[in-house]
């Protein structure tokens, strides 16, 4: 007997975690279902720390673009009528990725001996997320599973696309601040000081422009080592701050709250948030459940009490769209169409309105970022090393005017 140790939502959706024994995964998790449970994640605990074999090469590595197009050749093929293995064969021989490669070919064996698509991928938690397996899940439940294929893929391309997108919006941003503080270290501790070499010798007196940072470039030869330190100490200050419950929210609410960047991540969120729970309703996952999972897909701490809520507040018999309606965090818009969608028993379809609206918000928004960024990093950068230059040649005007002035 082994002990698989397990996360699920019981019939009033409150979420549960625990231990199971039994002879395989597929018998604990229908062990698991016969107690009523519905399951998010079923996996053997971690083995002790002697036992532990370390892994050379880390988990499988798998490609968001490359996952994308599993996801669309796995439905289309499912819609077209080949079965789940038979398509997951032929995505075996046309996937490139080597890790990938391997991954749906365990997964063509282990539905060969009778595990069905969300156990199958279960397995695999570094390529196929807790959602991906609900939802797959919850589609083989509902008799769903080509609509919920269908919505995974276009919500994972969704997703492709806004990162491919604020990705190539900052990459431009990124590649002037890397130049411009490496041209200031070379201007600061290898030009400038060899350029005012000559004046200092003489004995004048130096500009105070020019005498800091030429105290900033002896800091820097001596002290060079330390410059990685303030960021260690930030990013080792961050991971306690974070590992803290009321750090963690603190952080995720301060993030949301940043002007420009704070609502375009609030958009990101509530149209994975949208598209999730619209998908989990149509497989006619229970509203307790799908608030269980959706609350584990937002990514923020601060969204993600939010979504707690909204399940105490469902389970009290409210409607969900006052937890919305009360969080200064969410839009007025998305809450206004929660509740006109509970009403009017068309949440889906609101639902993925308000997916839509979230996504064209992120990527008008994101283009804006992008507009204004970049004429700001040039001028920041024009400005740094006009600085510098200026410093440099302070002292030869000064010797000029002291020329002029003997004269």
């Amino acid at each position: 007997m082994a002990k698989y140790r397990y996360l699920a939502v019981d019939a009033s959706g409150r979420s549960k975690r625990g231990s199971v024994e039994a002879p395989d995964k597929r018998s604990a998790a229908e062990k698991l279902r016969g107690d009523g449970l519905w399951i998010i994640r079923l996996s053997e605990p971690a083995p002790g720390f002697l036992n532990r074999s370390i892994p050379l090469t880390g988990g499988p590595k798998v490609k968001l673009e490359e996952f994308v197009v599993c996801c669309h050749q796995l439905a289309t093929l499912y819609r077209a009528g080949i079965s789940l293995v038979d398509a997951l064969q032929i995505m075996v021989w046309q996937t490139s990725g080597k890790d990938f490669r391997n991954v749906l070919r365990q997964m063509v064996r282990d539905m060969q001996m009778g595990l069905q698509l969300s156990e199958a991928a279960a397995k695999h938690p570094a390529v196929f997320s807790d959602v991906y397996v609900s939802m797959v899940r919850a589609g083989e439940a509902s008799g769903k599973l080509d609509e919920i294929l269908v919505r995974l893929a276009a919500q994972y391309e969704k997703d492709h696309n806004t990162r491919t997108k604020m990705r190539s919006a900052m990459m431009y941003p990124a590649f002037l601040a890397v130049l411009t503080a490496v041209v200031s270290v070379a201007l600061v501790t290898f030009i400038l000081p060899r350029f005012v070499a000559s004046f200092r010798d003489s004995g004048a007196e130096l500009p105070g422009l020019t005498r800091m940072l030429l105290g900033l470039s002896d800091a820097l030869k001596h002290t060079w080592f330390l410059l990685p330190l303030p960021a260690i100490l930030a990013a080792l200050l961050y991971k306690l701050v974070r590992g803290r419950p009321k750090g963690r929210y603190a952080i995720d609410y301060a993030l949301l709250r940043i002007p420009v960047l704070g609502p375009l991540r609030i958009n990101q969120i509530l149209a994975r948030f949208s598209r999730t729970f619209g998908t989990l309703h149509i497989a006619a996952v229970p509203i307790l459940n799908i608030l269980s999972i959706t609350a584990s897909v937002v990514g923020n701490e601060a969204i993600r009490r939010i979504v707690l809520d909204a399940h105490e507040r469902v389970r009290k018999g409210e409607p969900i769209a006052d937890a919305f309606r009360e969080s200064p965090l969410i839009p007025p818009m998305v809450a206004h169409m929660i509740a006109i969608g509970e009403k009017s028993g068309a949440l889906d379809t609101v639902l993925d309105r308000i997916a839509e609206y979230c996504e064209s918000v992120t990527d008008r928004t994101s283009d804006r970022l992008k507009s204004l960024l970049e004429p700001l990093m040039i001028l920041g950068m024009a400005g740094i090393v006009g600085i510098i230059v200026m410093a440099m040649f302070l002292p030869v005007f000064r010797m000029m005017d002291i020329t002029r002035n003997m004269g």
